[in-house]
């Protein structure tokens, strides 16, 4: 059993989804806008998202969520059809399905999502700390306390861990961690890199985990 965030604002549809998905196991959280949907996120095991909503539309909603919780399988649902719209929604999304659609199809991509995002649970062990790739739980084995990273401190550290050993520079950080092109001077990728050795090293002012590549850029080693 799933737990699915499903946001769709046609009150017909959202039922019949809704009722079908729990029929078949799942337990669906319904919201008809992407209001309070944050709240969410850490219990669901994927996001079905409707393209049309009111207020942020759900591409809007998509890209900000992916960004902050990458391991979380989007599927988008839309009745816009065109090639245009599917290339924009599968620039962030796992999935992409129009409308009208067969609740046989639908669930069977919901499968295949979580069958693969599942395979995707690692869990590394690096120095003192265990990390749970998929859960976002990174526990500091001496202790045996979670360390709380935030969205953007997890999805920073798991870009690294996806990179074990490379040395990775300050464009292909910023660029695979914000999505956008890195500027010369931007102190954004320092200060989160910085929180983030405070949180996870046994001594940030000479850190071990995130090695720092004079003139290149930052390395974990495995």
């Amino acid at each position: 059993m799933a737990h699915v965030l499903y946001i769709e604002d046609e009150r017909e549809i959202g039922e019949w989804v809704e009722k079908d998905l729990t029929a078949r196991g799942h337990q669906v959280t319904w919201l008809t806008s992407g209001e309070g949907l944050d709240s969410y996120i850490s219990q669901s095991d994927i996001m079905i998202l409707d393209v049309m909503l009111p207020g942020l539309d759900g591409f809007s909603i998509g890209r900000r969520i992916k960004k902050d919780h990458a391991t979380l399988p989007i599927l988008m649902l839309s009745a816009r059809t065109s090639v245009e719209d599917k290339v924009e929604g599968l620039d962030f999304a796992d999935d992409y399905l129009t409308k009208p659609f067969h609740p046989d199809e639908l669930a069977a991509r919901v499968e295949v999502l979580l069958r693969r995002f599942q395979k995707q649970n690692e869990i590394i062990e690096l120095q003192h700390l265990i990390i749970h790739t998929k859960d976002g739980l990174v526990v500091n084995r001496e202790t045996e306390k979670e360390i709380q990273l935030t969205g953007k401190q997890f999805h920073l550290f798991q870009f690294f861990l996806k990179h074990l050993n490379q040395i990775l520079t300050k464009e292909q950080l910023y660029e695979g961690v914000w999505g956008e092109r890195y500027l010369e001077g931007d102190k954004t990728l320092m200060v989160h890199i910085r929180y983030l050795r405070e949180k996870i090293e046994k001594n940030p002012a000479s850190p071990t985990i995130i090695e720092t590549i004079r003139g290149i850029g930052y390395r974990v080693k495995l």
